[in-house]
């Protein structure tokens, strides 16, 4: 991904639906290396499968840092079954480490949290925009085209699907 900004307003050449999941630990007791270091390492294995397999459904995602002691993903999906293929999967790497980590949770007595969201949003419900940025978001995850070409208004963007 380049860091490069491109210069003008751009939009997601996103036409389609899309899926948004947000996942994400806390770390409750910071000294509790043991409870919540497999799970801040489990994350990466995941992402690197996903991203090596374009039939998984995950377009793209972003690593982010939040309030203190919080870490969590924003990705982006094709849709919600490849999203739940993905995380019922007996083959890849979710499973193990879901299972890891509820095994963790319950040894752990609170020492770590872990949370997540899914939103399913249809074609013609999203837009964004991008005024001299790199691609970022789901503009990174599908790509991005200039802002004209699928309406100048966030109202048009979202109509244009």
């Amino acid at each position: 991904m380049s860091s490069k900004p491109i210069q003008g307003r751009m939009t997601a050449d996103a036409q389609d639906g899309v899926v948004v999941f947000h996942i994400g630990m806390r770390i409750n007791n910071v000294r509790a290396v043991r409870s919540w270091w497999p799970v801040f390492l489990a994350m990466p294995r995941m992402l690197k499968e996903l991203s090596k397999d374009p039939e998984s459904g995950m377009l793209g995602y972003r690593l982010l840092f939040g309030a203190p002691r919080v870490v969590y993903v924003v990705q982006y999906w094709e849709s919600q079954e490849k999203l739940l293929a993905y995380s019922a999967a007996q083959d890849k790497e979710h499973r193990p480490a879901w299972a890891a980590f509820n095994r963790r949770v319950k040894e752990g007595r609170g020492r770590v949290g872990f949370w997540h969201e899914t939103f399913v949003v249809p074609a013609g419900a999203h837009e964004a925009v991008y005024v001299n940025m790199p691609a970022f978001g789901l503009g990174a995850a599908t790509g991005v085209v200039p802002v004209g070409r699928r309406g100048d208004r966030a109202a048009d963007r979202l109509k244009a699907a």
